[in-house]
């Protein structure tokens, strides 16, 4: 349990950087925009295929898709899902 005073030194914690320090990178957000990689459509899964993909959509995590798959219904905003035929042909990309 925390005191009054403990609270109000809570309150007076630093974040180690000083005026005159570089502000901290922000990671970016990871959120996934499918359109700039429809262009991989129709070509062969393969693992470049897959970084491609992350570095177009700006996705940090795929999800493969393979024929008669079955998702789960989580929406992130931060994956692309690969969807290929059963001739490793990719069919569909989409975030979610």
């Amino acid at each position: 349990m925390m005191t009054a005073t403990g609270l109000l030194l809570a309150g007076c914690a630093t974040t180690g950087e000083t005026p005159d320090s570089e502000p901290t990178p922000i990671a970016p957000s990871g959120d996934c925009d499918a359109a700039p990689a429809q262009g991989l459509l129709g070509q062969k899964a393969s693992s470049e295929l897959g970084a491609r993909t992350l570095e177009l959509t700006g996705a940090t995590t795929l999800r493969w898709g393979p024929p008669g798959a079955v998702f789960t219904m989580d929406m992130r905003p931060d994956r692309v899902n690969v969807h290929y035929d059963q001739d490793m042909i990719v069919t569909k990309i989409r975030c979610g």
